[in-house]
């Protein structure tokens, strides 16, 4: 019998469900299999992807290198930058369009005026990309980096207070996930603002936030929130293709203020400058356009509108947040009577990631996934800590879920 949370109801069940067959028609890649892979790559809709081949032909058609084309780009672009905004309650002066969230990640990290003896702290549950930018830094400017052990906090403890212990007169840049990619506790980014915000050190202490996991995911006001770099992507949670994402610059951040020197642009192209009229570069763009460089996969970014516009569709960010929670507190609840598997969290997921452990037999979470593909069920494993993590959305099934633990449950029978 399938188990389901206390918030749904029988009626409840069966229309969520009839609306939430029909609307996922229009993602073709949900057709054939069971995806619970939305933090690696979330499946584009069918309008995406008519989008994009739209946009391809017309620019073919019709330059690919024209005046029409020429002009095209810079109102696709605007139109995308605004969509974005718009999305993240955000000025769309605040956004740099970029290709992912590592991009963003490194026009941040860059573009601060390192001196030796500077201090980065992050999270332990950091990218690998990112941490190895910041090791670069270190070696490049004799910045000292260290880590805090946020791991730690997933069921007991206060991240802004681990933070504010590992703050020293020299940090200059606070880095964090506000989503952790391995286990899905959401930090408190607010607060972690806060805290560096009231520091007492040589200089502000800034606010890098990789975002990966909560765009498209949290229901976002970045004006609100006062991280000063807001690194994201659209091809995760927010469905979209390959090669668009997103930097958020807080506008002080941006301009720079007396105490603080403005975020310098280390990638330069032609979209970054202004011109005279001899095609000289003058001056940086005012806004987040002095951090992009040149041609992009202009196409790409009608993509990601289509997109936006089909996750708007089923309603609001809170509303489609909430469903999501909903939903990884029944996949929560389901792993947690399997006598097999043990949860990360112990308490209902704030997020759509759930990680699990195989009880006792971690050396088997990879044979786990293999075995779950197989299937045609989508999950992924993560190395530290050691887990399988698999992920809903708003639109992912009840009965997909229960497929998915009758397949763990199985496997565990016969391993």
């Amino acid at each position: 019998m399938a188990f389901f949370p206390a918030c749904y109801t029988m009626t409840s069940i069966s229309a969520a469900q009839t609306r939430t067959e029909q609307y996922r028609q229009q993602f073709p890649a949900l057709a054939n299999k069971s995806y619970f892979n939305y933090g690696g790559q979330g499946p584009m809709p069918q309008a995406a992807i008519d989008a994009i081949i739209a946009a391809h032909e017309y620019v073919q058609l019709n330059g690919p290198f024209s005046s029409q084309i020429n002009a095209w780009i810079t109102q696709e672009t605007e139109k995308t930058r605004q969509a974005i905004a718009t999305e993240l309650n955000a000025p769309p002066e605040t956004i740099t369009l970029t290709e992912d969230v590592t991009v963003g990640c490194n026009i941040a990290l860059w573009g601060i005026d390192w001196q030796a003896k500077d201090h980065i702290l992050l999270s332990d549950c950091e990218h690998p990309g990112v941490i190895a930018t910041t090791q670069e830094i270190t070696r490049r400017f004799g910045v000292e980096v260290s880590t805090c052990p946020l791991m730690a906090t997933l069921n007991q403890g206060d991240p802004a207070a681990v933070i504010a212990q590992h703050l020293t007169p020299r940090t200059r840049l606070v880095v964090i996930s506000h989503i952790l990619w391995n286990t899905g506790q959401v930090l408190p980014v607010d607060k972690i603002v806060e805290v560096c915000r009231q520091h007492q050190g040589d200089r502000p202490v800034q606010i890098l936030v990789d975002a990966a996991q909560s765009v498209g995911l949290l229901p976002l006001n970045l004006t609100q929130l006062g991280a000063d770099f807001y690194a994201f992507t659209g091809h995760k949670w927010m469905c979209g293709p390959a090669g668009v994402g997103g930097l958020y610059v807080r506008p002080e951040a941006l301009l720079g203020t007396d105490n603080c020197p403005p975020l310098q642009p280390t990638f330069i192209g032609w979209r970054s400058i202004v011109m005279d009229s001899k095609g000289q570069p003058q001056a940086w763009q005012p806004d987040g356009r002095r951090y992009e460089v040149a041609t992009s996969a202009f196409p790409q970014y009608a993509g990601l509108k289509a997109a936006i516009a089909t996750h708007q569709q089923w309603g609001t960010a809170e509303s489609r947040y909430q469903q999501i929670c909903q939903l990884s507190q029944y996949l929560w609840q389901r792993l947690n009577q399997l006598s097999d598997i043990i949860c990360l969290r112990h308490a209902p997921p704030q997020a759509g990631l759930v990680s699990f452990q195989l009880k006792n037999r971690s050396s088997l979470h990879a044979k786990l996934v293999q075995f779950l593909e197989s299937n045609r069920l989508m999950t992924r494993t993560l190395v530290d800590p050691s887990c399988v993590r698999a992920c809903v959305h708003y639109f992912t099934l009840p009965c997909e879920i229960d497929r998915l633990i009758e397949e763990i449950e199985r496997f565990c029978q016969q391993s």
